[in-house]
């Protein structure tokens, strides 16, 4: 069992506030691991050809255009800077809509902590930039969700959409 003392390390850790001789550095997803498809974490990639904050753009653009709520967008690399760090280009944009998020929380009350949808908009080590957003197939076997499966493929298709056309020319 992990002591509080403990505990605290593996939590500032965790947010990249190791100390001493540990800290916690963040690697980008190798480019032979990056693509359109899921990878082993959950995470669907998709290669941008626009910058991060265009890339962002384009996408609230494309939500809001579908009848999405857009509720934040975070700039973690402002975030950074202003506590004196740097961080390559790293945008979230917050998005969802009770119409399809909710009979999704009906079928598994606890999707309701991966809702509503997060997508990550980040510059690789090579100056790529990629969008990222959890595979809908991973969070059904994560929240263990069944007989919900026209929900999952709606929001499956919908986000391949949405980041397309976010991230396409």
């Amino acid at each position: 069992m992990v002591q509080p003392p403990q505990l605290l390390l593996v939590l500032l850790c965790s947010f990249g506030l190791g100390v001493g001789t540990m800290p916690l550095t963040a690697t980008a997803l190798p480019a032979e691991q990056a693509s359109s498809q899921a990878n082993d974490r959950g995470l669907i990639h998709v290669k941008s050809t626009h910058s991060v904050p265009n890339t962002a753009e384009q996408l609230v653009h494309v939500l809001e255009a579908k009848g999405m709520t857009v509720f934040t967008r975070i700039n973690h690399a402002a975030g950074a800077q202003a506590v004196g760090q740097s961080l390559r280009p790293t945008e979230v944009v917050v998005f969802g809509n009770p119409k399809v998020g909710t009979p999704l929380m009906q079928c598994s009350p606890t999707a309701a902590i991966d809702l509503p949808q997060k997508a990550l908009i980040w510059e690789d080590k090579q100056g790529q930039v990629w969008l990222s957003y959890n595979n809908p197939k991973y969070l059904a076997q994560r929240h263990q969700i069944e007989n919900c499966g026209e929900v999952l493929a709606k929001i499956e298709q919908a986000l391949s959409k949405f980041a397309q056309a976010a991230t396409q020319p």
